[in-house]
């Protein structure tokens, strides 16, 4: 029997299309799935896009710092003007998505001009570098924390030889003699060598002197001599208050210190005043290299422990007096009490930008209190953010901000996050001792680790430091400093001027030494702290971005943020140079390996040690022979580097023996005329680091070099265009 297998055929055809018609349809229906499902993710954000807006203002006081060339202000004006105009509009006419980029857009060009406007506003005179020493009259304003050349004071100058009242500078930065360090108040008269503030330490590394301009610092001075008390003319009123102030932060510091002893008063009156003149080198090392350098610096962990403290003892005390607690509100009046605590310490303390941002951060939490809101949400901490960056816009710039705002943000998010246990109705107390120590030991061990997280690719980027058992560290600490020496130093502080303050601060003694112990028992361990080289400025730009999503988000859709904030991680560095000198020719280093041999290893340590850890190298064995001003290659190397160190250049016939030995010869001084023997040779002088600050040098694969200049990368700004071939 025949079968005709055509009709077969068209069977298992038509089948074969119906199958794909099916997953055709199936796969529609999975991306419509999936459009519906990216659709309620974003639908469930549309009340937090308020929460970007202290992100993009921050973003564009960022992008106004970054900035080659100063614009002029009336176009930013004009631009901010426009950009609000327009964002206006679209949030009349098209409302949605369109609508809230539009208004982040504005409130981006807003930070640009909050960034320029206060540029202007604390423009100040900046000291011109001088080779010998001047005189300089000055009123003492503060003793502020020592440098890594020794002692320094605060001080407003009255006159400087040399200088007319238009060319002073408000306020200088002085190396004095750690023996004699005045007090706040004191009229003196010194003899020291002024620099502007210094340039960054080399391209594209944090610039100092950006955060002096907006200080109000108008130069660094060296004293040489010894220093007299004079009789100087009745300072105006601001800065008498700013010095008495300061003059009862100096001796209430000293107190603290003669009470508690060096060993742990130092660290205690640090805690208390901000004052770090008497904290041991070691005793700092073996914090940072712990993870632990935070206790010290007065921030936001402080403020919330002095404040949370006096409001839960507050709120204690009005529960306990039955006619108050039936009259009073008990949780309002704790809220003000604490309020009032921090603006004490704030005064305390000195009010340094990193306290001044952590009391408002804490007010505002106090304030919803008095408002009858949450006092720790993500809208709080947005409020206290654009008041912050209101008055201090280059504050988004400075690592300190950065990590105190990303940890805050993780920290409540991960609040809005966490759990609530279930509270029994009737339970042993037993079991609930355990449960509460059980969620106590879970909670710190979540913020601990959320807050080192949020904060590690800042400490990675500008640190370069990352300390492996930071967060066993910190557990082990964390209820001495919140339970043990911190309330008992604001005891202490606070009773000390009656002669009351003993008791507790031999307390607090107690908990700081145990906290150094733990330090230095941590720091002690194995490969305790790693560096880790610099990614590009873009990679922490990323990051930055990707913690937002992940902080400000809510369902899924905030994972999309893991992956950006990991890119300072991740992100591949870039090559570390050939050739590193500093910024007046004083210091130098090749790269050899991993490695970068310096030419003078004593010189200009600061800056040698901050480009080291920025581009990952460690310290390699000499092989440089100096005398006589004059450094030589000693073997072979992958750059020959000649130096010659002192301030007047070399003769001919050394200058050509220096050429036909080495082929990069780095000259402090400048030479009338380059002999022969220079030529096809890398000749840096005087005249080359002062038109460009400190150098990297690349060596070309074809041959030569590529020359890459500090102040190329960092543009002629307010606070760049005076930077000299200084001292860093």
């Amino acid at each position: 029997m025949a079968v005709d297998l055509s009709k077969g055929a068209g069977l298992t055809a038509a089948g074969a299309d119906a199958v794909e018609i099916g997953e055709d349809v199936r796969r529609g229906a999975g991306i419509t799935d999936a459009v519906a499902w990216v659709r309620r993710q974003v639908a469930a954000q549309a009340g937090r896009w308020r929460l970007w807006a202290p992100v993009a203002f921050g973003l564009g006081a960022c992008a106004y710092l970054a900035l080659k060339t100063e614009p002029p202000l009336w176009l930013t004006a004009c631009a901010a003007l426009g950009a609000a105009v327009l964002a206006g509009m679209v949030w009349r006419w098209r409302p949605g998505v369109a609508a809230i980029l539009a208004v982040l857009g504005a409130v981006f060009v807003c930070g640009i001009l909050a960034g320029q406007v206060r540029a202007v506003r604390t423009a100040a005179p900046i000291a011109p570098a001088t080779e010998r020493a001047v005189r300089v009259d000055a009123f003492v304003v503060d003793v502020i924390s020592p440098g890594a050349t020794g002692a320094r004071i605060l001080v407003a100058p009255v006159r400087i030889a040399g200088l007319s009242p238009e060319e002073t500078p408000t306020r200088l930065r002085v190396t004095v003699d750690p023996r004699a360090v005045p007090g706040p108040g004191a009229g003196i008269r010194l003899y020291a060598r002024l620099n502007p503030p210094p340039p960054p330490v080399s391209p594209g590394s944090y610039d100092f002197a950006r955060d002096a301009w907006f200080d109000g610092i108008g130069g660094a001075a060296f004293a040489q001599g010894r220093m007299q008390f004079v009789d100087l003319p009745p300072p105006p009123w601001r800065l008498r208050l700013a010095m008495t102030v300061n003059a009862m932060r100096w001796n209430l510091a000293r107190r603290i210190v003669e009470q508690m002893g060096v060993a742990s008063g130092g660290l205690g009156a640090a805690m208390i005043t901000g004052h770090e003149a008497w904290i041991p080198t070691a005793q700092t090392e073996a914090l940072r290299t712990s993870g632990l350098a935070h206790i010290v610096s007065i921030s936001g962990l402080h403020m919330a422990i002095v404040g949370g403290f006096v409001f839960a003892l507050v709120r204690l005390g009005v529960a306990a007096w039955p006619w108050a607690a039936l009259r009073i509100p008990g949780k309002k009046v704790a809220a003000v009490a604490g309020m009032a605590a921090i603006a004490v310490y704030l005064l305390l303390a000195g009010a340094p930008p990193p306290a001044e941002r952590a009391a408002i951060t804490a007010w505002v939490a106090f304030g919803a209190i008095l408002a009858d809101r949450r006092p720790i949400s993500l809208h709080a901490l947005a409020v206290a953010a654009v008041a912050i960056l209101l008055m201090q816009p280059e504050a988004a710039a400075q690592p300190g901000f950065q990590m105190s705002f990303a940890a805050t943000a993780a920290l409540v998010a991960l609040a809005e996050a966490w759990p609530r246990p279930i509270r029994e109705i009737a339970a042993p107390l037993w079991i609930r001792a355990i449960q509460g120590i059980g969620g106590w030991v879970a909670l710190s061990i979540g913020v601990s680790f959320v807050a080192g997280l949020a904060t590690a690719p800042f400490a990675m980027q500008h640190f370069n430091r990352i300390a492996v058992f930071g967060l066993p560290a910190n557990l082990a600490v964390a209820p001495l400093s919140s339970f043990l020496f911190m309330p008992a130093l604001a005891l202490g502080a606070v009773l000390t001027p009656f002669g009351l303050g003993g008791p507790f601060l031999a307390v607090a003694g107690w908990g700081i030494g145990a906290m150094t112990a733990i330090a230095a028992k941590v720091a002690a361990l194995p490969h305790a702290q790693l560096t880790i080289a610099s990614a590009p400025d873009a990679a922490l730009v990323i990051s930055f971005l990707g913690l937002m999503i992940l902080c400000l988000s809510q369902g899924r859709l905030r994972w999309i943020g893991l992956p950006l904030a990991l890119a300072v991680n991740l992100w591949p560095r870039p090559p570390a140079p050939d050739l590193w000198v500093s910024s007046d020719g004083g210091a130098a280093a090749v790269r050899q390996d991993k490695a970068a041999v310096l030419t003078r290893p004593d010189v200009r340590r600061f800056a040698v040690d901050l480009w080291m850890r920025r581009r990952g190298l460690e310290e390699g064995p000499a092989s440089f022979a100096c005398r006589r001003y004059i450094c030589r290659p000693t073997q072979p190397a992958p750059v020959r580097l000649a130096s010659a160190y002192a301030r007047r250049a070399p003769s001919p016939e050394v200058l050509a023996g220096l050429c036909r030995e080495a082929e990069v010869v780095v000259l402090r001084g400048t030479p009338s005329a380059a002999p022969a023997e220079c030529a096809g040779r890398l000749l840096l002088t005087q005249a080359d680091f002062t038109r460009g600050g400190a150098l990297e040098a690349f060596r070309k694969p074809s041959g030569g070099w590529r020359l890459v200049w500090t102040q190329d990368v960092r543009g002629r700004r307010p606070w760049s265009a005076s930077s000299p071939a200084g001292a860093e």
